[in-house]
């Protein structure tokens, strides 16, 4: 019993000794172990702390200028519709109202046309009695000149030879003539006739209404064609094309839903607008409310955008106007630092730059620039093969 009890004491004394001694132990490996990873890690991946950008190249190309401005539609022709003869309304057409559209050649209105139907007749009669008394009057004047050439020795008076009486047969006749002439226009202009295809902005008319000579009845806007003043300010002046008549344009507005109409200039009006400054092109639209046609209806008064192209320039890049700051671009060099290149700009359109110096292709400008950029910072290229071209294709340091 007391050697087993011994034992005991030496079994319990090695644990409470070997156990701290098998933790200790245990710990230390662990250290060195962990340790040794980390060094390892720290080794192999390493933080990069450039700030990432996207590139593209400055594309040169040749680019043709585009000149936008704005201005109203008016009509070519506004023509006031006067009465040419006094009478009462007896037929009037039924478009031949404000906002009625009637086509060349329509009969508008008619006039009472009795008395001048009379007047035609009686002129018609006043004309061949004239006619008729010429007629006797030469027939006695050559029965007067038989007779002086059968006596040859005698002298004979014009009068005797009828040669006034002749003289004032002939006027009697042209008399009678320009007042036949005079009665066929008054009867003709009883019934008055669209001019042109007109839009009737204005009618004063009405059937049994008593017009007199002179009176304005209605204006009429020729809808046969359009036109548009196009102001041209001195920055964009430069750009016009040399062969500025004849060049097509684009017509846009929000009367017109969408849709565009073509057009032409057809020539600088030659005088620069004493309010604006402004040198102005003359555009022209046919069919502006497309009756022949089925595009959309160019109204007159409608505020509408003209485009149309200028002149050519070679060796442009064209850039959105965030990527320009103070008339500079950022760009990316070999050794992926930042540059800050100055430039120079050509115009700006349409929401972008058109610079034709300080750039070359094989520049490669920033277009995600970081929150501070500054001349020779560090950066890193993400874009992929699709994006752009890498400034360091080479660089192979990975990020966290």
């Amino acid at each position: 019993m007391g050697i087993y009890k011994g034992y005991e004491n030496m079994k319990a004394m090695l644990v409470s000794v070997a156990l701290p001694v098998l933790i200790l132990a245990g710990s230390v490996a662990g250290f060195v172990a962990v340790n040794a990873v980390a060094k390892q890690e720290s080794q192999t991946v390493e933080y990069d702390g450039r700030p990432n950008v996207r590139i593209e190249p400055a594309k040169q190309q040749d680019y043709q200028v585009i000149i936008s401005q704005f201005a109203s539609v008016q009509p070519v022709e506004i023509t006031p519709l006067a009465a040419q003869v006094s009478g009462e309304v007896t037929h009037w057409h039924p478009n031949f109202i404000e906002g009625g559209r009637v086509k060349k050649g329509d009969l508008l209105f008619s006039v009472e046309k009795d008395a001048y139907e009379s007047a035609y007749l009686q002129a018609e009669a006043s004309l061949n009695q004239a006619k008729a008394s010429l007629i006797e009057e030469q027939a006695q004047a050559d029965v007067s000149a038989d007779e002086a050439r059968r006596n040859p020795n005698k002298k004979y008076t014009d009068l005797f030879l009828r040669k006034p009486q002749v003289m004032s047969a002939k006027a009697s006749v042209k008399s009678a003539e320009a007042a036949l002439r005079i009665a066929k226009r008054d009867l003709e202009n009883c019934d008055v006739y669209a001019p042109f295809d007109a839009l009737v902005v204005e009618s004063n008319i009405g059937v049994g209404q008593y017009l007199s000579i002179g009176s304005t009845v209605a204006t009429l806007y020729s809808i046969e064609r359009a036109k548009i003043v196009v102001p041209i300010p001195g920055f964009d002046s430069q750009f016009l094309p040399d062969d500025l008549a004849g060049t097509q344009v684009t017509v846009a507005g929000d009367s017109l839903q969408g849709g565009v109409r073509k057009g032409k200039i057809l020539h600088d009006l030659g005088t620069i607008d004493e309010e604006t400054r402004m040198t102005r092109v003359l555009v022209e639209v046919e069919d502006p409310y497309a009756l022949q046609t089925d595009a959309r209806p160019l109204r007159f008064g409608s505020y509408v955008e003209v485009s149309f192209a200028g002149k050519t320039f070679h060796n442009i890049v064209k850039m959105p106007q965030q990527l320009v700051i103070n008339r500079t671009v950022w760009v990316v060099n070999d050794q992926s630092e930042l540059e800050s290149r100055p430039v120079q700009i050509l115009r700006e359109e349409g929401g972008s730059f058109l610079i034709n110096d300080g750039l070359t292709p094989s520049d490669n400008v920033i277009t995600t620039l970081p929150e501070y950029p500054q001349a020779g910072m560090k950066v890193k290229v993400i874009n992929d093969q699709h994006q752009g071209i890498s400034a360091n294709t080479n660089d192979k340091t990975v990020t966290r």
